[in-house]
């Protein structure tokens, strides 16, 4: 649905953006991949990412199911003219995803894996995620080409990989671009930035407060704050630079316009 529109942004534009009753129907579709699809989340922090590096933006356009995360792009969408929906960020939609995948009548056809972060929580993550199922897990810090290794040497014949990558923004989506082009099967890969380290506890959630108000960046600041200090004290007023720059100049390159234009 659109609004009163005052910019134009292909970025946002891209954007799948649902209500809260669209998100069953989505986890039905992404749980029955036709070919090797991609969903990945564009939060503030990833917005201008892509704004600095152009081989990350090819990647993040590359992406089959870009899902709005967090209230900075919630303020994007209503400038662009268009209703935000439902804020699906990775650390609850994933799990959810997850479930919805094991707990279907095709359980059994998935393989799982897991890659990012280091042990042992990347362990402790995957098993946090998948239960007792059995699953194949790589620490987030390998040359990209040890990934497409890994996942060629346990690939079982009929199975749909079903990837969870917890490496953070833009090296998950390089890698998933990478295994895209790479699976000759149906494959769902899922860039999930730290959803392994919330998965096994290593860092905690903000509280629920925090997050109904679309307010967990500020929690996650006054938690970390060194390191997080560039990300949103120095990121956020480069963030709305950037959407109003690019809302005003929002003329596609031809070459771009296919990868925008990407569907499932």
């Amino acid at each position: 649905m659109k609004t009163s529109q005052l910019l134009y942004d292909p970025v946002i534009h891209k954007l799948k953006l649902l209500e809260e009753d669209d998100v069953k129907p989505l986890l039905e579709e992404l749980t029955a991949p036709e070919k090797p699809t991609i969903v990945g989340f564009l939060n503030q922090h990833g917005y201008n990412l892509i704004q600095q590096d152009k081989r990350a933006r090819r990647h993040f356009l590359q992406v089959n199911y870009l899902l709005r995360d967090g209230i900075g792009i919630k303020l994007a969408c209503s400038l662009n003219g268009l209703e935000p929906g439902a804020n699906l960020n990775g650390t609850d939609f994933i799990p959810a995803l997850i479930d919805h995948a094991l707990q279907s009548e095709q359980s059994e056809r998935y393989q799982l894996f897991a890659m990012g972060t280091c042990e042992p929580w990347t362990e402790e993550g995957a098993n946090a995620l998948f239960g007792d199922r059995d699953f194949h897990a790589i620490d987030g810090f390998q040359p990209t080409e040890r990934y497409l290794e890994f996942v060629e040497e346990h690939l079982e014949p009929g199975k749909v990989p079903l990837i969870v990558m917890g490496m953070g923004m833009p090296r998950q989506e390089e890698v998933a671009v990478k295994l895209q082009r790479q699976l000759k099967r149906p494959a769902l890969m899922v860039c999930g930035g730290a959803i392994l380290d919330f998965a096994a506890q290593r860092f905690n959630r903000a509280p629920a407060a925090f997050r109904k108000i679309g307010m967990e960046w500020a929690y996650r600041l006054l938690m970390e704050p060194r390191r997080l200090f560039a990300r949103y004290v120095i990121g956020i007023p480069q963030f709305f630079y950037y959407i109003v720059r690019n809302g005003r100049d929002s003329n596609v390159p031809v070459s771009e316009q296919s990868a925008y234009d990407r569907k499932s």
